[in-house]
């Protein structure tokens, strides 16, 4: 060997030397890259077809759509989705400040997810007190999964679109266990609804 390869060989030998020596040390500096972690949230209407939601509903007539929830953190996680219902007027969630809308409630689904799993429920709703009054629509009761919840929204006429418009949608919260509470996890999906007088 000569004195070139025998010099070539000492250097790698200490390099490598000091790379085991060194490895706890910069497996504190060096991470390997992590698994992106997310939450994802859909909702599907007639047929589990996105864009096949009801759209002209009526009181007393029964929809279907169909809500998931997906986990992909990483670990186990404990959500909860609240059901919101809203005027024309009224706001959504902020997706820009990633905050809820200021509405109440009307109902709530909680659901315990290990990571890479879904949960998906079909939700039956129904409208069981609408009132006309001019230019006003009025909706007392909404049936959600056979639970009757009284929600008094009053909707004004929408000249331009010829119509009573809500939207029913869903936000994702999750149990954040360092500060014993849900927070809401900016994510949020509904769909429109032009309110008609049974025919």
């Amino acid at each position: 060997m000569t004195f070139e390869g025998f010099r070539l060989l000492y250097v790698l030998a200490c390099v490598g030397l000091g790379l085991v020596i060194l490895s706890p040390t910069l497996a504190f500096v060096v991470t390997a890259p992590s698994e992106v972690r997310f939450s994802e949230m859909w909702i599907l209407g007639s047929g589990r077809l996105i864009g096949k939601y009801p759209f002209n509903v009526t009181m007393n007539e029964v929809y279907k759509v169909y809500l998931g929830v997906g986990n992909r953190m990483g670990e186990f996680e404990y959500y909860r989705v609240y059901v919101k219902l809203r005027n024309q007027t009224e706001p959504l969630p902020d997706a820009l400040n990633g905050t809820p809308s200021v509405l109440e409630s009307v109902f709530e689904y909680n659901v315990f997810l290990s990571s890479k799993t879904v949960w998906e429920k079909e939700i039956s709703f129904y409208f069981e007190e609408i009132a006309f009054d001019g230019n006003n629509c009025r909706i007392s009761k909404l049936v959600m999964d056979d639970c009757a919840l009284k929600v008094d929204k009053v909707g004004g006429w929408d000249e331009e679109s010829q119509g009573f418009h809500f939207e029913l949608f869903f936000e994702l919260w999750l149990y954040d266990a360092a500060v014993s509470r849900f927070q809401y996890h900016s994510r949020f999906v509904g769909f429109l609804m032009n309110v008609t007088r049974n025919q």
